[in-house]
């Protein structure tokens, strides 16, 4: 009896220890194999997003509410195409891409010259404010999958109003043809060139007598970071091999699209900063290099940046948010009116007789500045290069500016400026008053949206233009003379206007900048004369009361 009641609390024991085991084990196991299915599930989607003709992106029920095109289901988990609009819950996606057929860059198979193409429609998920072709009435009301919609003109149709004729109907490509560039008529240049035959003009009557194809260049790291949600909005609505992302792809490459379009007929859209338009403007002078001048595009902005000076001066804004739906951006460059912009040559030779570097050469389209404003933003520079996750709002980054600003207000770190430089304006020296900085304009708004040249605009003074050939040459007393300017409460030190500026730096070392790129710069002599002109387009929509000031100027 004895033996038996000793086995048993040494087998509640080993039961006890048992349980716990398993209690314990059991979640990690199952937690272990969600993981794994998790991962394989993953890694078969990436395979599927990689190998796939559509753009897949991932979006779930919170992300953007829609029914599934195979099974009709709600989407819990799913992916969405930002070419054709497809969208598919996860079980569906290998199904449904095998099934459904993306946008055609380009007409396969065909022969001869086609001259149009059929409506590609896809059923379900139009958008609510859409009216059906055929009835006039609302589409997409019902909380199902329901109405369908043509990828390339954004028609929609009742499914009761959806009849056979509609599906081999030859496509408009709606409001948009004039921008759009057909798939048929890549196929026609692809043949051409093949033959080595070149007069594509006769393949653009096919289009629209009025065409102006658009490129959209995007930058998805300016500013805001909205760049990324553009593509896939410029993609719904033109053909995708007109939208390029310049973190993947050089503008320089990008750019040879012009070659297969007409001659003078392209029209850019830059969705990013002033430095990302500079880029493009660069590659822009490099198709003149290469003796493809009678190709350069027309060059819209769309101001993703912190301060888009040269996108508020031609019209298009301080910055852009989301506030325009991209619809109205095409029309608004399809309106927009061609204007030039100087370009200047900014050479930087460093002083020394044993100096055997080259002199360093900028391109400038906005303004050149010795002084307070470019020792904010080589600050600014520097902090970003450091955590450049940080600075993913203009809100953020222009309270960065604000705080070098008024940090230069109480330290002074270029007050005597006038004592270490020269300034020849057309060969003729300027004398300098007490200053702090220098800034050199090519365009009317500097800093984030101020009118520096004009100041309060209660003085006379000779306009200022962008087309001119002339610089207009300022000083300031320092960063807190830049913020009264800015707020209207002081006009800044105008020294003159020139075609050819001469900056030499006596001595020690100054902040320096170019269109916003900043650095340290020694003893030099800075010489800035014109270079070559951009052809841009000029956005007349919504003026300012400034802007309304301004215009009289231009």
């Amino acid at each position: 009896m004895e033996g038996s009641d000793d086995a048993s609390p040494a087998g509640a024991d080993w039961r006890l220890v048992l349980w716990t085991l398993c209690s314990v084990l059991l979640p990690v196991l199952i937690t272990a194999w969600c993981s794994f299915q998790r991962s394989r599930r993953q890694l078969l989607i990436r395979d599927i997003f990689r190998k796939s003709k559509h753009d897949w992106h991932y979006t779930d029920l919170f992300g953007s509410p829609s029914y599934c095109c195979v099974c009709a289901q709600h989407i819990l988990r799913g992916a969405f195409c930002s070419c054709c609009g497809l969208r598919v819950c996860e079980p569906c996606l290998k199904k449904a891409d095998r099934r459904f057929l993306c946008k055609e860059i380009m007409m396969r198979g065909t022969a001869g010259a086609p001259s149009s193409m059929p409506h590609h429609w896809i059923r379900g998920n139009v958008p609510l404010c859409s009216c059906c072709m055929v009835c006039k009435q609302q589409c997409g009301t019902q909380p199902k999958l329901c109405d369908y919609r043509c990828v390339w003109c954004q028609y929609t149709v009742h499914d009761e109003c959806m009849v056979d004729c509609l599906r081999t109907e030859d496509c408009t490509f709606g409001e948009f043809k004039d921008l759009i560039i057909p798939p048929y008529y890549l196929s026609a240049i692809n043949q051409m060139r093949k033959e080595k035959r070149t007069n594509y003009e006769k393949v653009v009557p096919y289009c629209s007598k009025h065409w102006m194809p658009i490129m959209v260049l995007a930058n998805t790291r300016s500013g805001t970071n909205m760049g990324e949600i553009f593509l896939g909005e410029f993609k719904m609505l033109l053909n995708p091999v007109q939208v390029f992302d310049l973190s993947k792809i050089a503008p320089a490459k990008a750019l040879q699209l012009c070659t297969w379009l007409p001659c003078n007929a392209v029209r850019v859209l830059v969705c990013g900063g002033d430095g990302t338009v500079g880029w493009v403007l660069d590659a822009i002078d490099e198709m003149k290099i290469k003796g493809q001048e009678r190709y350069i595009p027309q060059v819209a902005v769309l101001p993703l940046g912190t301060g888009n000076d040269l996108s508020n001066t031609l019209g298009w804004g301080a910055g852009y948010a989301g506030e325009v739906p991209v619809e109205q951006i095409l029309r608004n460059v399809m309106e927009a009116d061609g204007i030039k912009l100087d370009r200047w040559k900014v050479q930087v030779t460093n002083k020394g007789y044993y100096n055997l570097r080259k002199p360093k050469v900028f391109t400038m389209n906005n303004y050149f500045s010795v002084g307070p404003d470019a020792l904010m933003a080589l600050n600014f520079h520097a902090h970003r290069e450091k955590t450049p996750s940080l600075f993913s709002s203009r809100i953020i980054n222009k309270a960065v500016y604000f705080f070098y600003g008024t940090k230069d207000c109480l330290v002074q770190e270029c007050k005597d400026l006038n004592k270490k430089v020269e300034l020849e304006l057309d060969g003729e020296r300027i004398e300098l008053p007490n200053l702090e900085g220098i800034i050199v304009l090519n365009i009317g708004y500097w800093g984030g949206g101020c009118r520096l040249w004009e100041g309060m605009g209660d003085e006379p003074y000779p306009l200022a233009r962008h087309d001119d050939g002339l610089l207009e040459v300022v000083g300031v007393h320092g960063s807190f003379h830049c913020a009264q300017i800015q707020v209207k409460l002081a006009n800044p030190v105008r020294l003159g206007q020139a075609h050819t500026v001469r900056l030499i730096l006596k001595s020690s070392k100054m902040p320096m900048q170019v269109d916003g790129e900043p650095w340290a710069q020694g003893p030099c002599t800075v010489t800035i004369t014109h270079k070559t002109h951009a052809l841009m387009l000029y956005h007349s929509g919504e003026q300012t009361d400034d802007d309304d000031a301004s215009s009289l100027s231009e």
